[in-house]
């Protein structure tokens, strides 16, 4: 096996990769498979950050949209991610991968708290890091917490697997002669209101020069070969 390109990765995934066929829930398939994604690369000894959001779940903007306070909305959808970050850091350890889970809010019968040098330490001793509970603020997203963390913890690239191929001009599930964009600049999506992440985690990733890379996580093998240096979906970077 070739050797990796990159060293230390911040891997965000969306909670919908998470979800059962109705779209809802956790399916115990789904964080298997997502599981075995993620193995190959902890045997290539790269660092992994992990951040997965709660869409699965919970989404605290919806909730706001129907009448709920948005405090309290954004404060569901972070202990929906640490729902989400405690199914996969089991299906990790049963495959012989260390994992801790860290989280932005106090929840320590379940997950240690978030401190940036001891997720470092953990990386550093070779465990993956998931990390739950958002920024633990509300008005933040978990893109924007992957963002944030990414630039914390020194990593080299954010990779955000989705359930598409990239980064399209519009939606390709619902229109066939969607363009997808190969590279693009920070500037470009935020010109042009690409729904990639959000503005904040744009602007974070551009202002400390990391890189975004858009891919299918439903694709399996395309992870591993991100890692060794494959083209594959969307690259975003000045």
């Amino acid at each position: 096996m070739s050797e990796p390109v990159f060293s230390r990765v911040l891997l965000k995934l969306s909670g919908e990769v998470l979800s059962n066929d109705y779209g809802f829930g956790i399916s115990p398939d789904k964080v298997s498979y997502l599981a075995e994604q993620i193995k190959p690369i902890y045997d290539a000894n790269v660092d992994i950050g992990l951040i997965i959001g709660a869409g699965n779940i919970f989404r605290g903007m919806e909730a706001a949209a129907g009448g709920m306070d948005r405090v309290t909305g954004d404060y569901l959808g972070m202990l929906a991610t640490i729902m989400n970050a405690i199914s996969l850091q089991d299906s990790l350890e049963k495959i012989g991968c260390e994992t801790r889970t860290l989280s932005a809010i106090n929840v320590t019968q379940i997950a240690e708290p978030y401190i940036r040098r001891r997720a470092i330490r953990h990386m550093e001793k070779g465990r993956i890091v998931i990390i739950a509970g958002g920024t633990g603020n509300p008005f933040f997203t978990t893109d924007s917490a992957a963002a944030l963390r990414a630039t914390e913890l020194g990593s080299e690239i954010v990779l955000k697997g989705t359930k598409v191929d990239g980064v399209f001009d519009k939606d390709p599930e619902k229109y066939t002669n969607a363009k997808k964009y190969k590279n693009l600049s920070y500037q470009k999506v935020i010109q042009d209101n690409l729904r990639v992440m959000d503005m904040t985690a744009i602007t974070l990733c551009s202002e400390n020069n990391i890189p975004i890379n858009v891919f299918n996580i439903k694709k399996s093998g395309n992870l591993l070969d991100i890692i060794m240096g494959s083209n594959i979906g969307t690259i975003i970077g000045n």
